[in-house]
């Protein structure tokens, strides 16, 4: 299977945010390279939090271009299987941290924002991966640092995106 039909039966599947899952799937029949970072009308990216349920805390990582706490992710490659490879992968080169698990159940939330020219928008499809015991992390040539923060610290480094998306990653735990 492709990584795009990987992509539209993850979208299809996918059962939250109705709206905004159709813009994905709408864009994905628009252009066959909706995938790559190559397609200017906006691509798809797969990002994943990294928690430690048991911590009670999420792994951000200092973007070093937005300067900004976000999830660990970025833009789909060629090697990548799945829309969840590509987001463990990310996950796993930015923060460091080896033997991450995605938390079962496929994408937590999707999240469409705009980004600087020449594309126009990441259309992101949002997993949540766990951390081993006493997992180490290391800082990437993509970020400025990497650091753990409590649940309820994250609403004060965090934009309202990642609260979302630690949000409906405590739902996934607690079902």
């Amino acid at each position: 299977m492709s990584l795009y039909d990987d992509a539209v039966l993850v979208l299809k599947g996918y059962e939250d945010q109705t709206e905004l899952r159709q813009a994905y799937l709408d864009h994905l029949a628009e252009h066959p390279d909706g995938l790559w970072k190559a397609c200017h009308a906006g691509h798809i990216t797969a990002s994943a939090l990294v928690i430690d349920p048991e911590g009670g805390r999420v792994l951000l990582t200092l973007h070093k271009k937005l300067r900004m706490w976000l999830q660990m992710g970025g833009h789909c490659e060629p090697g990548d299987a799945s829309l969840a490879d590509a987001a463990l992968r990310e996950a796993t080169e930015e923060s460091g941290v080896p033997g991450l698990t995605l938390l079962p159940g496929g994408p937590v939330r999707l999240d469409r924002h705009p980004i600087p020219p020449p594309c126009h928008c990441h259309f992101d499809v949002q997993y949540a991966v766990v951390a081993p015991p006493e997992a180490t992390h290391a800082i990437s040539d993509e970020s400025l640092d990497v650091r753990w923060f409590g649940y309820d610290e994250v609403a004060e480094v965090a934009d309202e995106s990642v609260v979302q998306l630690l949000a409906a990653t405590r739902a996934r735990l607690a079902a």
